[in-house]
């Protein structure tokens, strides 16, 4: 029943490569990456490459949290398909630890310690918790993504994935389908799923975003605790959790840099209470 479950779904949703399930993912990952060549593609066109090497030297420092803020359209979510090769630059190069990835598959950068978070929520409803984390595992094995395996293949793997969810706050729903899951806990198992692939860079697009005030505090734990021995990127709306995080914030407008610092100084700075934070945030 579970492979018939798999092979239905496959066409829907899958790629924990990203750490996310979602056929786009999957089409994305086996086509050449899109050429970020129009302006609903990266907004800001001429500061495009300023944007990139501001961003890309900042995010560096195990341990340390970096936010990424600004208006919609700002370009923040497109410097992130940036990043993970799902758009390509039309000039110029993206250095990942040293190495040149411009025009790689997001696959590809997922195995050279890059997973990311998305905005919409994709998972296999009826699959569990421990499952889902499960297949991740087994994602990074010469076993790959070969869900057709009987269960024995999988269970080898639910140690770590137990380890996995506990550590974000889901060892009491392990055995539970996604469907039972409130939405809060759908957001941690997405940051397990993306724990599974051991990244040096965690990118995290909009983590509270639609959360109750309680789910947004254990997100804020959650994070705390999972920047250890890694770097995070976070694109987030919610100041508060911006000033709880960020060790540096990266203010953008129109796909420009215009603040960069501390969470303090930059929400004081006068060009980013004009274009972002208002005057009552000030």
């Amino acid at each position: 029943m579970r492979i018939k479950l798999l092979v239905r779904r496959l066409s829907e949703r899958v790629d924990p490569a990203m750490g996310c399930l979602h056929r786009k993912y999957l089409l994305a990952a086996r086509r050449p990456p899109t050429v970020a060549s129009r302006a609903d593609d990266w907004p800001g066109r001429p500061h495009r490459l300023l944007l990139l090497a501001a961003v890309l030297g900042s995010a560096s420092g195990e341990g340390k949290v970096h936010a990424l803020v600004g208006p919609n359209g700002a370009g923040k979510t497109s410097l992130f398909n940036l990043l993970t090769g799902f758009l390509v630059p039309t000039s110029g190069r993206i250095l990942l630890f040293g190495v040149d990835v411009t025009g790689l598959r997001p696959h590809q950068i997922a195995k050279r310690g890059v997973a990311r978070s998305f905005q919409i929520t994709s998972l296999f409803e009826e699959l569990s918790a421990i499952e889902h984390v499960a297949l991740a595992l087994q994602s990074r094995t010469s076993l790959g993504f070969g869900f057709w395996r009987d269960e024995t293949t999988l269970r080898r793997f639910h140690a770590r994935a137990r380890a996995l969810l506990e550590e974000v706050g889901l060892a009491g729903v392990a055995g539970q389908p996604v469907r039972h899951l409130p939405y809060g806990q759908k957001r941690a198992l997405e940051l397990a799923l993306a724990l599974a692939l051991e990244p040096r860079l965690l990118l995290l697009d909009e983590p509270t975003a639609g959360m109750s005030a309680e789910d947004v505090r254990r997100t804020i734990e959650l994070i705390a605790r999972l920047r250890a021995g890694r770097t995070v990127v976070l694109v987030e709306h919610n100041m508060g959790v911006v000033g709880q995080l960020a060790d540096n914030v990266i203010v953008l407008q129109q796909g420009k840099v215009i603040a960069e610092g501390p969470y303090q100084t930059v929400r004081a700075d006068p060009a980013v209470v004009a274009a972002y934070l208002g005057a009552a945030d000030a």
